[in-house]
C-alpha cells in the first residue's frame, strides 16, 4: 500500500519511519524541497495551488493524509475525487477556523473560553467590553505556535494588537487563567473503533510546546473520561479517520477546549517509546483501514522540544533512557529541529532530568 503526504516536515517524516515496518509506502507533497521528509520517500515539490503538479500526486497512490492543518482546503478537495483523503475534509476546514472549531465545541457540549468575531474596530471595541480585559486577539485563521495572536493586558494593548493584526477576519477570545495545560490524542478507524491515549500536561513557552508529561500526572478518573468522551463526540460527529488532539486548559478541576489539530501531534511524540502503539503508527494504521493498536503507555515519558538549537548528541544519549530525535532540519531560533524522549518506571526522575534538559536548550 502506498501512502500520500500533504507536507513533508517532521511529522511526515515520524510518519514514514513508522509506516516502513509495516510494509507501507510513501509520497510526499511539499512545496520546499529540503524538507526533512527528503531523504526517506518520494518528494514531490510544488505549490498547493499548481493544480497540474496536484493533478499528477495521487497516481499509484491507495489514500492520502496530511500532516499540517494549513493545506489549503480546495487541493484536498480536488485531491479526494481521485482518492480517498483521511481525515476528513470537514475536520481540517473546521480546524483552521477558529470561530468554526469553538463554535462546534460548544455545540458538542464542550467548555470554551467566551469569544466574539468580528471584522471592524468598533466590532472589536465592543468585544473588548463584553468579554473584558485580560483577552487574546487572534487572527481566525493561519495561527500556530503562539503567531497570529496578541494578548491584551490593560487597555493600552487595544489599539497596538488592532494595527498588529487587522485586515483578516479575527476573534476575541477571554483570557483563561489556567493551572495547566493538557492534550488529550485518540485515534479512529474506519470501522469506528476509537482507542484514546492518556491525557498528557503540557508546558509552552513564547507559544511553543517545550516539555509535555505521559500520562499526565495528579489526573483524577473524571478529568480523563470527560476528555476522552468529548474526543469520541467529536470523532463521531465528523466521521473522523485517523489521529485527533484537542488541547484543553485545566481550571477549577474542569477542563475548556482551546483548540483541534487533525494530525498527528506534538504533545504525541512519547507514544514512539511510550506507548504499546505510537500515534504515527496508529494514524497509518486508520488511514490504511488497518485494526488499531493499543494506545496504552508503558511507563512514564517526559518529551522536550529541541527549539532552535541541537545539543551534543553524545551528551544527549549519556543521560539513562533517553531517546533522540532529530528532524534533519538547519538550526534557527524558534525552529523545532528535535525532541528527546526520557523514559522510565516512575516520573520523578524523569522530571528532574528534564529540568536540566529545558535549561540547555532554551
Amino acid at each position: 500500500m502506498k501512502i500520500g503526504v500533504l507536507g513533508g516536515g517532521q511529522l511526515g517524516r515520524m510518519l514514514a519511519l513508522a509506516g516502513y515496518p509495516l510494509g507501507l509506502r510513501f509520497r510526499f507533497f511539499d512545496p520546499v524541497p529540503e524538507s526533512p521528509v527528503q531523504d526517506l520517500a518520494d518528494l514531490v515539490v510544488g505549490r498547493f495551488d499548481d493544480l497540474d503538479i496536484l493533478s499528477r500526486f495521487p497516481d499509484g497512490l491507495d489514500a492520502i493524509t496530511y500532516e499540517f492543518e494549513n493545506v489549503p482546503v480546495e487541493p484536498a478537495r480536488h485531491l479526494a475525487r481521485r482518492v480517498p483523503v483521511y481525515p476528513p475534509i470537514e475536520a481540517l476546514e473546521v480546524s483552521q477556523d477558529r470561530l468554526s472549531e469553538k463554535t462546534l465545541f460548544n455545540a458538542l457540549g464542550m467548555a470554551t473560553a467566551p469569544f466574539v468575531a468580528l471584522d471592524t474596530y468598533d466590532e472589536y471595541q465592543q468585544a473588548v467590553c463584553s468579554i473584558g480585559l485580560p483577552a487574546v486577539l487572534k487572527t481566525r485563521r493561519l495561527g500556530y505556535d503562539g503567531k497570529g495572536q496578541v494578548l491584551l493586558r490593560s487597555q493600552a494593548d487595544v489599539a497596538p494588537a488592532w494595527q498588529t493584526l487587522k485586515g483578516v477576519p479575527l476573534i476575541l477570545e477571554g483570557f483563561v487563567a489556567f493551572e495547566r495545560e493538557l492534550s488529550q490524542i485518540a485515534a479512529r478507524g474506519r470501522d469506528g473503533a476509537i482507542v484514546c491515549y492518556p491525557l498528557v500536561e503540557n508546558y509552552h513557552a513564547g507559544g511553543i510546546l517545550r516539555r509535555s508529561i505521559a500520562p499526565a500526572p495528579a489526573t483524577s478518573d473524571d478529568l480523563t473520561n470527560t476528555a476522552q468522551a468529548f474526543l469520541r463526540r467529536l470523532m463521531e460527529h465528523l466521521n473522523y479517520i485517523g489521529v485527533l488532539t484537542v488541547e484543553f486548559f485545566q481550571k477549577d478541576g474542569r477542563l475548556i477546549a482551546n483548540e483541534m489539530a487533525p494530525r498527528v501531534h506534538n504533545s504525541g511524540h512519547w507514544t514512539i517509546e511510550g506507548a504499546r502503539t505510537s500515534q504515527f503508527e496508529n494514524h497509518l494504521r486508520a488511514v490504511a483501514g488497518w485494526p488499531l493498536g493499543s494506545a496504552d503507555a508503558v511507563g512514564h515519558c517526559v518529551m522536550v522540544n529541541l527549539i532552535g538549537t541541537l545539543p551534543p548528541t553524545p551528551d544527549v544519549l549519556a543521560l539513562s533512557e533517553a531517546h533522540l530525535h532529530l528532524y534533519g532540519k538547519a538550526e534557527r531560533p524558534g525552529r523545532k529541529v528535535g525532541h528527546i524522549t526520557l523514559w522510565g518506571e516512575s516520573p520523578g526522575p524523569l522530571l528532574e532530568a528534564s529540568r536540566g534538559l529545558l535549561s540547555s536548550v532554551d
